[in-house]
Parts: C-alpha cells; structure tokens; sequence
C-alpha cells in the first residue's frame, strides 16, 4: 500500500485529518461491551480491538519508530501480537487466533492507541525538514485506519449476527418508503478510454498508474440490484438451477448450503435480515447486499445481462459527485434511491490484477495491494460502512469470489 501523491499533505492538514480519522474510530466502538469487542466469528473477521489496535500499530511501525530514534513502546510484544501480515516487518499472531487475545484487556489498548498518538503528535508539530514526508505517512496510515473502519463494521455485524438474541448494535429506525425503481439502462459508446488514477491526490498503489484501456459499446443499469428483483430470482428458482452458475459457484452453492443472501431469513410470509440495527423487515426497494461474486454472476445469468468491468463502471461513473450512504450517515444498511456510490460495493468481472506499468514499493509497506494480485475479484462504489473520505472514481477494493460478509451487491451490464 502506498500513496501515488504528487505533492506532500501539509502536516497541519495531516495533524487534523488524524485526529478525525482516531475519534472516528474510538465512536465506533462506544456503543460496544468488553465482550462485543472480542467476537471473532470466523478466520476472514478480526475482533474489534484487535482493529483497535492493529491500526495504532501501523502508525508505530511505519511512522513512530522511523522517525523517533529514542521512542519507548509501551510493549514491545505489541508487535508480535498486533502485526496483521507484513512479514517484511517480523513474526506475527496466527490470524484465526485474534479473538483468543483477552490481554492486554481493552483499557491497555486505548491505552496504548494514546501513546501512540502522544508519540505521532510531537512529530507533526514540530518543525522539521523531514515534516512533509511524515505528513505523507500519516495520511496513509490515516486511509488505513479508515479501511479498518468498514471492516471493524462488518466484522462486528459478523459476529452479532451468531446471537440467537440478534442483537442491535444502534437502535432500530425505519427506512423511507419508496416505490419501485424501473431497470433501465444507459448506452456508453466505449472506445479507447483512460482508467486509473493520475498521480493528483491521494490513492493506493493499485489504483494506478493510468492507463489506456479499450472498451466496445455497453449498457449499464441505472440502479444496482434490488431486494426485489432477487426475490424474484429466487421464487424462480436461482439458487436450485445449476445452468446459472459457474462451476466453482454452483460447488459453492452446494457445499454452504446458500439459498439467500447472508442475513436473510422467511418468517411469517415475510423476508426479514439481520442489521446492525437489529432483525428488519427485508426493503425490497434497497440494493441486495451479502452476496457473494458467485451469486452475482448467476444473478446476471438469470436476467440476461453480464457483471460490467471495472473499466465500464469507472467511466460510467466517475464524473458523478461522490455522496451517498457511507460510514458517517451511521445507517449501517443499504437504504433505497441513491445513486452509485455508497450503500453497496458492486462486483465488477475484473480480476484484481496488477494495471500496466504497477510496481510495488520497496519494503514492508509495499506488501499491502501487490502480493494479493491473485484469485480475486474487483469491486467498486464503497458501501454504508466505507469511510467518505475513502473514496474516489478510482478505488478498487478485492475480495475472493465466495466470500459475503462484506456490503456486497452488484449492478447489470449488457453488450451492445
């Protein structure tokens, strides 16, 4: 992971941008319990405070250590117990095993979280000649956290959703009435296009470099998929006919057992899912959400439409402003009627593979995005737990095809 910045955040900037994207964290976790904050429900999911903790160690590794030659961690063992996959930066705790981390207890982490923060603020204030290339630092460590924001999210809606009790992590609040959205599409033209980000601002190393890409003429859907229209794939029985579904899916399928999105349930001739605002009645003017790529692409199958690439979604929707239902509007569920960005990420087709031109940073740092090019599939528009601050037309999140408890949904393309 790095930033493809063409010029140094200024360290004023950087002081405050960390100290939002901090609070931001520590509300998140205010509403929770020390047990909530230990819940690790499989090997994909983290535990609260490890999220907690982890991202305060990625500003002590990358920023604190380098620039502060006499500073004094709190715990050296931190490293070990708090490093996520940096192999580059030493030996680390078994993944599967964060949630069996009851010590250092909760307090000693926030603890820690403010020694950390004392450490960095006295790098940003002062005045040295290395100050931008800090503030440089801070600001990916800052989208890092930010990063860890959705997935301390959907982790803990992971974890709850075990609870026979379901219980709601924010009170439950209705969702605004709307009426059904027609499916219609947009013609795009394609031709040779340019994708990627340009070096003007922040992004990660995956997002660039820029490059020419071709595209034949396509039709993207206006809207992402709805409750409704999977309903509708279902009472026509998608999940039972194998023709929909590739071949890895279909074995997927079967062996997990899928026959509605993660979180759904029927009860009393009703749809109902698991929120982190409790169990709700299914809105079925909302974008689907917890679906695997496997379920997308059958879904595409079954109406007769494709996944659109990434290069399709990015151009058709890159000049459109980026508001939406992200992580600040504390929704926490897809709500009806926005427009591409936020609510749900959107599987594309694309493979998350390296763009033309892609090297890695040297170091540890470097083994964020590259070393992960493989077997993944890309994903774009963010979610109702993705950070505002994170996105731009460029980003590209990856997860593996068979994976669903991340904000996941899709939009249709079609050829022309």
């Amino acid at each position: 992971m790095n930033s493809t910045k063409a010029a140094a955040i200024a360290p004023d900037e950087a002081i405050a941008f960390f100290a939002d994207t901090r609070a931001q964290t520590e509300a998140l976790v205010a509403p929770l319990v020390p047990e909530d904050l230990m819940l690790q429900s499989m090997e994909d999911a983290s535990p609260a405070k490890w999220h907690l903790a982890h991202t305060t160690w990625f500003f002590e590794e990358f920023v604190v250590r380098k620039y502060l030659p006499d500073y004094r961690a709190i715990d050296d063992r931190f490293a070990f117990l708090f490093n996520s996959y940096y192999v580059q930066a030493g030996p680390r705790h078994a993944r599967d095993k964060r949630g069996m981390i009851s010590r250092p207890d909760n307090a000693a982490v926030m603890a820690y979280r403010a020694h950390v923060d004392e450490a960095l603020g006295s790098l940003l204030g002062g005045d040295r000649d290395d100050g931008d290339e800090i503030a440089e630092l801070v600001e990916l460590g800052c989208h890092h956290e930010m990063q860890h924001q959705e997935l301390l999210v959907t982790d803990l809606l992971h974890g709850l959703s075990h609870n026979p009790l379901l219980p709601a992590y924010r009170a439950p609040e209705p969702m605004p009435v709307t009426g059904e959205v027609p499916l219609e599409f947009t013609r795009r033209e394609g031709g040779l296009v340019e994708i990627g980000h340009d070096g003007n601002g922040f992004a990660y190393d995956c997002e660039g470099p820029r490059h020419k890409t071709w595209l034949e003429p396509f039709a993207i859907a206006q809207r992402p998929v709805t409750n409704r229209d999977w309903i509708r794939f279902m009472e026509d029985g998608g999940y039972e006919n194998q023709a929909l579904w590739l071949s890895d899916g279909w074995a997927c399928c079967q062996r997990e057992g899928w026959d509605t999105p993660l979180y759904w349930w029927h009860q009393d001739d009703a749809w109902w899912n698991y929120t982190l605002r409790g169990p709700q009645p299914i809105n079925p003017d909302a974008p689907v959400c917890h679906v695997s790529y496997y379920e997308a692409d059958a879904f595409a199958r079954w109406a007769g439409a494709r996944l659109p690439t990434e290069a399709e979604w990015e151009v058709s929707f890159r000049d459109q402003p980026i508001t939406g239902n992200f992580l600040e509007k504390s929704q926490f569920r897809p709500l009806p009627g926005n427009g591409p960005w936020g609510d749900v990420w959107e599987w594309t087709q694309s493979p998350f593979t390296p763009y033309p031109g892609f090297r890695p940073p040297e170091g540890a740092i470097g083994e964020y995005n590259g070393k992960f090019m493989v077997n993944q599939l890309v994903l774009r528009g963010g979610s109702c737990a993705t950070p505002a601050a994170q996105m731009r037309p460029t980003y590209r999140t990856f997860f593996y095809p068979h994976q669903r408890w991340q904000m996941m949904g899709l939009r249709l393309a079609r050829d022309l």
